[in-house]
């Protein structure tokens, strides 16, 4: 069941934070008010996973410093195991996330991607807005990793969306057309085609 329009499930955790080299302690009170994205990812000392590690860390400034979201990661391996895998695994060098460690499967379970009997995560990944509900939700079978760029355009969306009111269309990128139905909602249905057509859509 999706967890889209739900508030954030309440969770503690050990973690591993790659920036400061040391080990902390999380939980969903510390994202309170704030736009936060969970990852959770398979395994450490895999083949995708860095990969994908490695491609929201090149994009921190953009995710954490641009649009303010806090970004936890998350797999079942322990907070022991994700110091090694960060200090071994050449892609990560200069790693800048906190990775929670779910060994258990407790906090996996809450946001409906663990995989009973293998004890890994699916690529589950959450953006939750500043009221704590969970306004987007991508999961994935372990082969294929995540977009990350995909990813900006939706956070740049609902930061839009949630800011002004208005909504936006396919393929929307910030100075691109939205569809103000926060005040012409009756002027618009079954309208759209006079505010935005195909070709604004895809270009």
């Amino acid at each position: 069941m999706s967890l889209v329009l739900q508030k954030i499930p309440e969770f503690k955790m050990d973690a591993y934070d790659a920036q400061s080299g040391h080990y902390k302690k999380v939980s969903s009170a510390d994202y309170a008010g704030k736009w936060t994205i969970v990852c959770f990812y398979p395994a450490d000392f895999t083949f995708v996973c860095p990969t994908e590690l490695a491609a929201m860390n090149a994009k921190y400034d953009v995710l954490h410093n641009e649009l303010g979201c806090e970004i936890l990661a998350i797999s079942t391996d322990t907070k022991f195991s994700h110091k090694r895998f960060v200090e071994t695994e050449p892609l990560l060098k200069g790693l800048k996330l906190t990775i929670g460690a779910d060994p258990t499967g407790e906090v996996s379970r809450k946001f409906n991607v663990m995989i009973e009997g293998a004890g890994i995560a699916l690529r589950g990944r959450f953006l939750i807005n500043p009221d704590g509900v969970i306004v987007a939700e991508e999961v994935q079978a372990p082969p294929v990793g995540r977009n990350v760029n995909e990813f900006i355009r939706q956070i740049q969306a609902h930061q839009h969306s949630y800011k002004t009111g208005e909504v936006c269309p396919a393929n929307w990128r910030p100075g691109k057309k939205t569809l103000p139905v926060n005040t012409d909602e009756e002027k618009m249905t079954g309208r759209v085609g006079d505010y935005v057509t195909v070709e604004e859509l895809l270009s």
